[in-house]
C-alpha cells in the first residue's frame, strides 16, 4: 500500500470516515421514524420511502460530514508525503513543496482562491439563514 494511490485514498477515506459517520449517526438518532412507518403505511416500498422521505431530510446534514471529511482530507499533507509515491501529486503536497522550495505565482493563486471561497460559502451561508428567518417570520405574522 505504500507508494501507490490506493493506498493514499484507504489513508484519506480513514482520515475522513469518522466525521460522515459521527454526523450521519447522529442525523439518524433525531430522525423520526413515525415518518417512515407513515409513508410504509400508505404503500411506498422501503427503498422508495427512504428515497424520497428520509434522504431530503438527513441530505443537508450527510453534506455537512462530506464537507468537514474533505476539509480534513485536503489539510492533509502529511498523509500525501509519507504514503503517496513520486507520481500521485496531490494539491496540498504540491502546495508544500512548492512553498518550501520556491515561492510561486500559483501558490499564492491557490491560497487566494481558497480565502475567496470560504469567504463565499460563510457569506452564502449566513444569507440563506438570514433568509429563512425573515420567511418564517413572514409565515407567522
Amino acid at each position: 500500500m505504500l507508494n501507490s494511490l490506493t493506498g493514499l485514498v484507504l489513508a484519506h477515506t480513514a482520515i475522513g470516515a469518522p466525521f460522515v459517520v459521527i454526523t450521519v449517526t447522529a442525523t439518524l438518532a433525531s430522525f423520526d421514524h413515525n415518518l417512515m412507518r407513515a409513508a410504509s403505511s400508505l404503500g411506498a416500498a422501503p427503498v422508495e420511502a427512504t428515497l424520497r422521505i428520509m434522504l431530503p431530510i438527513i441530505a443537508p446534514r450527510v453534506a455537512s460530514g462530506a464537507l468537514f471529511a474533505f476539509v480534513t482530507s485536503f489539510d492533509e499533507v502529511v498523509i500525501a508525503l509519507f504514503i503517496a509515491g513520486s507520481e500521485e501529486r496531490t494539491l496540498p503536497r504540491q502546495m508544500w513543496s512548492g512553498v518550501r522550495e520556491t515561492l510561486s505565482p500559483t501558490i499564492a493563486a491557490v491560497a487566494t482562491l481558497l480565502i475567496v471561497f470560504s469567504t463565499l460559502f460563510l457569506v452564502t451561508i449566513q444569507w440563506l439563514q438570514r433568509r429563512a428567518k425573515r420567511q418564517k417570520t413572514a409565515h407567522r405574522d
